[in-house]
C-alpha cells in the first residue's frame, strides 16, 4: 500500500481538487482501536488499483483533520472509516468491519 499521509487540512483542498481527475480514498485510522488495526491491516494486503490515491488519517494526532473532513464530504464522523472522493464529493463510505478493498474497487 502507497499511503499519503493526511496531516493538514490544506491537503483536504488538493485531495478535493485531484478527485476531478482521479478517485481518492481517505481512511480514518485509530492507533489504539483494534478493529481499526485490522481493517488498515486489511486493505494493505489487498491490491492497490493504480488509478487510486490513498491517503491516511491518524486520527489521534488529527482530529481536527477528521472533524473537516466529516464537513467537508457531508459524513459522520467514524473510526475506522473509509472514504471514496469523486468530483469532490465523498459517494462511498464505510466503517468498522465493512471496510474491504473490493468493495472500495467496485464503486469505481
Amino acid at each position: 500500500m502507497n499511503w499519503n499521509v493526511l496531516n493538514s487540512e490544506e491537503q483536504l483542498d488538493a485531495i478535493a481538487e485531484l478527485s476531478f481527475t482521479k478517485p481518492v480514498v481517505i481512511f480514518k485510522h485509530s492507533t489504539r482501536c483494534s478493529i481499526s488495526t485490522m481493517a488498515k491491516a486489511r486493505l494493505e494486503r489487498s491490491i492497490q488499483p493504480e488509478a487510486v490515491d490513498f491517503y491516511y488519517l491518524d486520527l489521534l494526532n488529527y482530529r481536527s483533520i477528521s472533524n473537516k473532513v466529516a464537513e467537508l464530504f457531508s459524513v459522520p464522523h467514524e473510526s475506522p472509516q473509509v472514504l471514496l472522493i469523486k468530483n469532490a464529493e465523498c459517494i462511498y463510505e464505510e466503517t468498522h468491519n465493512g471496510i474491504d478493498m473490493n468493495e472500495i474497487v467496485s464503486q469505481l
